[in-house]
């Protein structure tokens, strides 16, 4: 991190307008959908175009970014291009147009992450337990987005989604050009193919059970705001309570440099992953209990917040040097990716025709898979 404090803000601007879209996509694009008069399955197929985006397009700009050396470069186009595409969503309402619209923005959105991820480890250089600080200014645009539209939509036509989502293209735009240039430092493992680091088995165990982790959000972000609206919460209740678990993921991610040093990254995942399974239980069984849901929220700090940052923590230690950026993009692909992809396209059937109880009992049946592999890579004595 002694390249330059002044970076600083320059990354946390990006991350700060990237989960600002992402706080206004994720808790009311579903909602958006329902007012045109999509049905269930339409829209969490339209709502799987992220996630598959997110499995397919990153290693392809990983692979581009490593190869030329231009990470920030392909940043820049990705964010221009995401920024274009997403003007498409003012011009059609139709289930097609929908499709191409989103599936063609999130290729280019999708891009950016991973390959910022890699700048911020290498930022960070051997201080990567403060990812967290950073990466929480993500988290504050997040609540900034899900509150403010929370309360804008209790008085507002859903439509204006729309501009707020415009806004954030902006902003992602914008920062794209002052991230900085980090030199990626050559590693002993530079001779080696990325097939022969993710194959092997701590690698394979972990991915494994982060793509189970993202199974089991699937329908928590497919479905949670719909099912919040139908129990009676309103719109401005349902803000606050997604940003009532980015609170506390902001939290988490404050005290996460002392966490790894207390506990290293695996046994923090031990602990983030048996919260998973105990928090898509209360939420399936309990809705209609407020104090439970704001304790479910609680959780959230553990379920995305220390496990988002031991994650990544643990693929900057299993893909360095030139790896960096396919290394992140990899995990991004398989995990938020796929396992998105999964988790979202099922819950739609299953929330049909069995319910969200069953719904959710179903992603703390992942979390309990992923929970499984964690006590295997934690018996090898990884960080």
């Amino acid at each position: 991190m002694s390249n330059s404090k002044n970076y600083h803000w320059r990354i946390a601007g990006f991350y700060f307008f990237y989960y600002a879209f992402v706080g206004m996509f994720v808790p009311y694009w579903s909602l958006y959908l329902k007012s045109i008069r999509f049905d269930a399955i339409e829209i969490s197929i339209l709502l799987s175009i992220h996630p598959v985006m997110r499995m397919l397009a990153p290693n392809i700009w990983g692979w581009l970014a490593d190869h030329t050396g231009k990470r920030l470069l392909v940043v820049q186009i990705a964010a221009t291009l995401s920024a274009l595409f997403y003007l498409g969503v003012f011009f059609t309402t139709s289930f097609w147009g929908m499709f191409l619209v989103l599936g063609m923005m999130a290729f280019f959105w999708s891009a950016s992450m991973p390959l910022v991820e890699a700048t911020t480890m290498s930022y960070l250089g051997k201080n990567t337990a403060h990812y967290g600080r950073i990466r929480s200014w993500g988290s504050i645009g997040f609540i900034v987005s899900v509150v403010g539209l929370g309360y804008i939509f209790d008085y507002v036509a859903i439509t204006w989604l729309l501009w707020a989502g415009l806004v954030s293209e902006i902003g992602i735009l914008i920062f794209s050009r002052e991230i900085p240039h980090i030199e990626v430092l050559a590693h002993h493992t530079d001779h080696q193919t990325i097939k022969q680091i993710f194959m092997q088995p701590r690698v394979l165990v972990l991915f494994g059970a982060c793509f189970l982790m993202c199974v089991a959000h699937g329908p928590y972000y497919t479905f949670y705001s719909i099912y919040l609206v139908e129990h009676g919460y309103a719109k401005s209740a349902v803000g606050g309570l997604w940003a009532l678990g980015v609170i506390c993921e902001i939290g988490v991610f404050f005290v996460m440099p002392a966490l790894v040093r207390r506990f290293g990254f695996t046994h923090i995942l031990l602990i983030s992953f048996s919260a998973a399974v105990l928090r898509f239980l209360v939420i399936g069984w309990m809705v209609d209990w407020l104090a439970i849901l704001l304790f479910a929220q609680f959780l959230h700090a553990l379920t995305f917040g220390a496990y988002h940052a031991a994650s990544i923590g643990l693929v900057h230690e299993f893909f360095k040097g030139r790896h960096q950026s396919k290394g992140q993009a990899l995990f991004g692909s398989i995990t938020y990716g796929a396992g998105g992809v999964l988790g979202g396209l099922a819950s739609g059937p299953i929330w049909l025709h069995f319910g969200a109880s069953v719904l959710y009992s179903m992603s703390a049946a992942a979390a309990l898979l992923g929970l499984l592999l964690i006590v295997w890579l934690r018996h090898q004595k990884i960080s």
